[in-house]
């Protein structure tokens, strides 16, 4: 019952948050800066749950050049464990159904975040091409999980790669975030929701000066294993 009742409270603090920010947001325009806007309101929640974040190698974020992030993807909590660790200018790429899920999608198209239509390829290259050209232009960072879906398992899924071809294109660095396993204190599973702890980890940046298409494949499986044997030590 107690898992049930604090799924329910955070999704309905995401609706209202969105519906009660959106209209600033609106009057401000679709901007990557209305971000600001969803990380303020989704901080709170860790208080809620009792959850405490411990961040690990977050000043590797701190410079000014463009870079993609890439992170496992476990569950709706990861939401927590973004806006933890999200800079200034940063925005995700996230599942166009999202975009349809009433004020929540509102409140997300605004803050600048880019939908991508898994189902369709052509689709999906395209909106990465013309990420791309952005990210430079506006020294824009750009959020993305590769596994592509949620993953609860010890191990993480593989990887698509569609973040490594984004970093590939734009010649901008990757940074690795590893966030710990949920299983002490939350399992959707055996419907476990209690207090506890969750380590983030930013691992060294990824270089991709110099690389083309054809090093995609070495660099996602490169990327994924430094981010698996993290999270091997986090488990």
């Amino acid at each position: 019952f107690h898992y049930f009742c604090k799924i329910a409270f955070f999704n309905c603090w995401i609706v209202a948050m969105a519906t009660l920010l959106s209209p600033f947001a609106a009057f401000r325009g679709r901007s990557v800066e209305n971000m600001k806007l969803l990380r303020a309101a989704i901080l709170p929640l860790k208080h809620f749950y009792g959850i405490k974040m411990q961040v690990r190698g977050s000043e590797r974020l701190n410079i000014k050049e463009p870079y993609v992030i890439v992170c496992n993807h476990q569950a709706s909590l990861d939401l927590m464990g973004m806006v933890e660790v999200m800079p200034d200018h940063c925005v995700p790429i996230a599942k166009k159904e999202l975009m349809y899920l009433g004020t929540v999608g509102w409140a997300c198209w605004l803050s600048g975040i880019i939908f991508i239509d898994r189902h369709k390829r052509e689709d999906a290259i395209d909106v990465i091409s013309q990420t791309a050209r952005t990210i430079r232009r506006e020294n824009l960072r750009v959020l993305i999980f590769p596994e592509g879906t949620r993953n609860q398992d010890k191990s993480m899924l593989p990887f698509k790669r569609g973040a490594f071809h984004l970093a590939v294109q734009a010649q901008v660095p990757i940074f690795p975030m590893v966030i710990s396993p949920y299983r002490d204190f939350f399992s959707s599973k055996d419907k476990k929701f209690t207090s506890g702890t969750c380590t983030i980890r930013i691992l060294p940046k990824v270089e991709t000066q110099g690389l083309s298409p054809k090093d995609v494949p070495k660099l996602t499986e490169t990327v994924r294993q430094a981010m698996a044997d993290a999270l091997a030590e986090m488990s």
